[in-house]
């Protein structure tokens, strides 16, 4: 019915074999604790019975011939024996006889003569009642088992229904037909699983929305100065010209061939960063990384006569994570904030603990943005600079790997840009504070702040 991997073939024998136990333990306790009543009631009325008797015989002789006969004593037979074997005190004895059970009680009597009041009753009833009541407490028992059973199927069926609900939406989803799960219908529990599948389809929707862009930018990014060379080489060739046009021609089609390379070295370096998101993640002290790429951006910044400062909080911060991404997404920043940033101008890098989360800011004194343009999206410009535009498109792809967030928003106070990204405290890790050759420890006690 299930297979051996099914989650609800295993809560359903769980749930049998726990029940099962419980029940078979709480069945035998009741019927023993019933069998044992009505036996400890027999036998106190026994006792009482031999009492009673022995208080209305007490005026006669304590043995005489007439007190060995049986006497008929309500529902039981007395009779009064000598015991030479039995034990001071009283004593009962239960036995089979023909077709009937017998309880019999020796009650002391004459304890010089060592006689016993013997007082004997039936119980075949008490007996087949007990019986009646065994099966009784069998069969109810079969019978909690079994609705148990129907209510643990129709359990795991309500629990897992969640689950079934959202496997059939994604197996009917292709990179044509994504829709976001409604996870106001979800159960408590099961919110966070529909928050994170959600999550996945949107990273799904921008990947393949950014691939087809992608794909129709290259193709016109290339196909424009192709067709811009051969018109060029066409025009030259209607007619013979004197050799400083030729040189001219082939020098325009040479900086369009290394404009091209260019853009194809772009292109390439976007399949090399989805071969990057298969870095093993590693323990790094987001901090001290900040710190040793901020040395190399200054001495590029100071090139063209510009300046990085710095401003890193908290003093220590580990994540894991690959190293790889987090050097595209913040060289990308650095970058486009040292080309938009005027001569002379400043750069600043900072740092941040916002709640749980690490916030990196790089803000240039640049002209600002378009913030109504995607300027994530592939061969996306802004400025007059330049450039193939898949640098941010790559930051993105990056920073959607590791489960970072980035904006780019233009200054509150308008001379300027903001690139942020916030990296979310799921990956944060323990560092130590006196780190072994630059590399934190994970098992290492740290606090952060």
């Amino acid at each position: 019915m299930f297979s051996e991997k099914s989650i609800k073939r295993k809560f359903l024998i769980q749930l049998v074999i726990a029940s099962a136990t419980l029940i078979a333990i709480f069945s035998i306790i009741l019927y023993n604790y019933i069998r044992i009543s009505m036996l400890d009631d027999i036998t106190q009325n026994l006792q009482h019975t031999a009492t009673e008797y022995i208080a209305k015989n007490k005026q006669k002789s304590l043995f005489s011939k007439k007190d060995n006969s049986v006497q008929q004593y309500g529902q039981d037979k007395i009779s009064v024996v000598i015991r030479v074997d039995k034990q001071e005190g009283i004593s009962y004895e239960q036995y089979v006889k023909g077709d009937s059970e017998y309880l019999t009680i020796y009650h002391p009597y004459n304890a010089a003569r060592s006689s016993y009041l013997k007082i004997e009753r039936d119980i075949t009833g008490t007996k087949a009642l007990l019986k009646k009541i065994l099966s009784s407490i069998i069969f109810i028992s079969f019978l909690a088992l079994f609705l148990i059973l129907a209510y643990a199927m129709f359990l795991s069926e309500t629990l897992l229904y969640p689950v079934k609900q959202i496997t059939r939406k994604l197996a009917r989803m292709n990179e044509n037909f994504l829709e976001q799960i409604e996870i106001e219908s979800l159960p408590d529990e099961f919110i966070p699983l529909g928050e994170s599948v959600n999550k996945l389809i949107d990273r799904i929707q921008n990947f393949v929305k950014y691939q087809k862009e992608l794909f129709i930018g290259t193709a016109h990014e290339l196909k424009t100065p192709l067709a811009v060379m051969k018109t060029k080489n066409e025009v030259t060739l209607i007619k013979d010209r004197d050799t400083d046009k030729y040189k001219e021609t082939l020098k325009i089609n040479n900086t369009t061939i290394d404009e091209m390379n260019k853009m194809i070295s772009s292109i390439l370096e976007v399949g090399r960063q989805e071969g990057a998101q298969f870095e093993k993640p590693v323990e790094i002290d987001l901090v001290q990384f900040l710190k040793d790429k901020s040395k190399d951006f200054n001495l590029l910044a100071k090139g063209v006569n510009k300046t990085v400062e710095v401003d890193f909080e908290p003093e220590k911060y580990c994540i894991i994570s690959q190293p790889t991404l987090l050097t595209h997404i913040l060289q990308n920043f650095v970058q486009n904030a040292i080309k938009f940033t005027p001569e002379g101008g400043t750069i600043k890098v900072k740092s941040r603990l916002e709640g749980d989360d690490f916030k990196i800011e790089v803000i240039d004194d640049g002209t600002g943005i378009d913030e109504s343009q995607d300027l994530f999206a592939p061969f996306k410009r802004t400025g007059d600079k330049g450039g193939a535009g898949l640098g941010l498109f790559l930051a993105k792809g990056a920073a959607d790997a590791i489960g970072a967030t980035l904006s780019l928003k233009n200054r509150k106070d308008g001379k300027g840009a903001v690139a942020t990204a916030i990296l979310n405290s799921k990956n944060y890790c323990p560092i130590d504070d006196d780190l072994e050759d630059g590399r934190p420890s994970l098992f290492s006690s740290f606090r952060r702040g």
